[in-house]
């Protein structure tokens, strides 16, 4: 089945008219939201302009290179992408949790042999798009490793007890080696990509070393980290590295591996050099959540990422020696499987739809928050969330697009680039400050409504969002919202909006029957509704006493975008 897309626009047009009429008639949740231009809050870094996946292959294929550029597109700024498996031996086929670039072989005499050929087709999408990488050096090629076999995995969560880490997690066999990999491929970025470049963007050592991706101690990472350092610093002493990319720091464990290697850079015994101390340019960990099925429905645990991104902000602050080193938040997501399905692992509903867009918005601006808590230079905060090339549509993975078709989480991307400038002051009725939902999330009647501002010269822009952990139907809350210190007597207003109705490709699909061999004119239709749509027609508002006044309904899990322009 297909709409009409003039007709469908009319439909939205009274259905916005009637969602408005009936949150008024129905005596539903009102929200009083204020912003304030005049308050400016600190500058608005674009932390949310930084992507990650685990299969580096896809970073070239059809559907890569079409995401690659819309979110090239989203942003003002250029965006970091990160990716596991940049050394992994094999011959570049891509399967879930998997990926290969052969960089590193050896001939029959043990001598290394290099072939940049994948990593510099996967950096030049990446430099031919305005994007930069954070380079992950890992992870072990097989002939480095210790314990190579076996080597190549073929994971499936279908499938119990299916080995992930194999081969590629062991430490090197010879780490002169292990530098000497490093320093000949910074050299080759530097001789392809120009110092100027290749100085802006980060470098990392492996992924999450504190569970199964390293079979090595913590000491045998500090000797891993200390060459790839040493080689890297050698090769281009401007080159920024650092880590350790760990996992949620609310677990103890996670917690002690962040301290402990921080201590190690700072003082500890450099296994390359001898030395006391190791390259630290920025500190990196992950964050994640945990959602689950309760009573049939699935329920978010918002304040578990964030108690995880508060912790690790924590860690990095107790150390006086790092005021002001740039932290990135390596993985910052709803839970932590990108390639687990909703067929395996049904808490993951969520993503398709806009709880996933609702979560997005709310758990950035409390990241903005916490870093101000802390006082810790919050740089980015990478969104595992890619695609996944010739899957089922719409199969539940933790991506941003299905079949080159953008999901309603994109959509929050989008809506924060066209963000900028200073973060302004906002006030909310129904406030749920970062330190409340860190410990209670957000599980009781009312929702997480509240909002994001930002203004520059000639722009204002207030994100809305209606959140709530649970996924079940509640009545849309009316918006009575206020943006004072408008330095103008009239403004440009645009209404952008995501929800069941508006820029939401996934209920367009089930609207078509949940076809999984959609035909050309629904694939063309599905692409048209996974874009970012407006709510209502832009207007000129007269502005009166620096000021302008607005009510929309805002249902649950929605998200809305409100752009002043003068």
């Amino acid at each position: 089945m297909t709409v009409n897309p003039i007709a469908r626009q009319i439909s939205k047009t009274l259905l916005t008219a009637a969602l408005s009429l009936a949150a008024l008639a129905s005596g539903a949740q009102t929200v009083r939201i204020e912003a304030n231009l005049g308050e400016k809050i600190e500058p608005m870094k674009p932390v949310w302009a930084w992507f990650g996946y685990d299969e580096p292959n896809y970073t070239y294929m059809k559907d890569g290179v079409k995401l690659l550029t819309e979110l090239s597109e989203a942003s003002p700024v250029p965006v970091y992408v990160r990716a596991h498996n940049l050394l992994t031996t094999g011959d570049g086929e891509a399967a879930l949790k998997w990926g290969s670039t052969n960089a590193y072989t050896e001939d029959s005499q043990g001598r290394p042999v290099y072939d940049w050929t994948i990593t510099d087709r996967i950096f030049d999408t990446y430099l031919a798009r305005g994007m930069r990488p954070l380079v992950e050096i890992g992870f072990m090629p097989e002939a480095l490793a210790t314990d190579p076999e076996p080597y190549r995995h073929y994971w499936n969560p279908a499938i119990p007890g299916n080995e992930l880490f194999t081969g590629w997690t062991h430490p090197p066999k010879d780490y002169d080696k292990w530098r000497d990999l490093v320093y000949h491929w910074v050299r080759h970025c530097v001789e392809r990509y120009g110092e100027d470049e290749v100085a802006q963007w980060w470098w990392e050592v492996w992924n999450e070393p504190d569970i199964g991706y390293w079979s090595g101690s913590f000491e045998e990472y500090c000797k891993l980290y200390d060459y790839a350092a040493d080689g890297l610093k050698r090769a281009f002493p401007r080159a920024r590295i650092g880590g350790p990319h760990t996992t949620d720091p609310s677990g103890e464990r996670a917690n002690k591996y962040l301290r402990d290697f921080i201590e190690h850079c700072l003082h500890g015994t450099n296994h390359a050099t001898g030395r006391t101390g190791s390259p630290l340019d920025y500190v990196a960990f992950h964050a994640k959540g945990s959602p689950r099925i309760v009573d049939g429905h699935v329920r978010m645990n918002i304040g578990r990422q964030l108690l995880n991104v508060s912790r690790g902000f924590e860690a990095v602050a107790s150390f006086p020696e790092l005021k002001n080193i740039p932290v990135v938040i390596g993985e910052s997501d709803p839970e932590g499987c990108a390639a687990c399905s909703t067929d395996t692992s049904p808490q993951n509903a969520y993503r398709n739809g806009t709880m996933y867009s609702s979560y997005t918005a709310a758990a950035f601006a409390r990241k903005y928050e916490l870093a101000r808590q802390h006082n810790v230079n919050f740089m980015g905060a990478v969104s595992w969330s890619f695609e996944f090339e010739d899957q089922k549509w719409f199969a539940g993975f933790r991506d941003l697009a299905t079949n080159g078709v953008d999901k309603p989480v994109l959509n929050v991307f989008r809506m924060f680039g066209m963000m900028g400038g200073h973060l302004a002051g906002v006030t909310s009725s129904s406030p749920l400050p970062a330190p409340d939902m860190t410990r209670d999330s957000v599980r009781g009647e009312e929702s997480d409504i509240n909002a994001l501002a930002s203004v520059d010269d000639s722009t204002a822009a207030v994100m809305v969002w209606n959140y709530h952990d649970d996924d079940l139907p509640a009545e849309a809350a009316d918006i009575d919202m206020v943006v004072r210190g408008i330095p103008t007597r009239r403004v440009l207003v645009t209404h952008y909006r995501i929800d069941n109705e508006f820029s939401n490709s996934y209920e367009v699909w089930k609207k078509m029957g949940s076809p999984q061999n959609p035909s050309a004119t629904q694939i063309a239709e599905l692409e048209q509704a996974g874009q970012l749509e407006m709510f209502t027609s832009p207007k000129w508002v007269d502005v009166s006493g620096g000021r302008v006044a607005m009510n929309f309904a805002l249902p649950r899990q929605g998200v809305s975008l409100v752009k002043l322009t003068w």
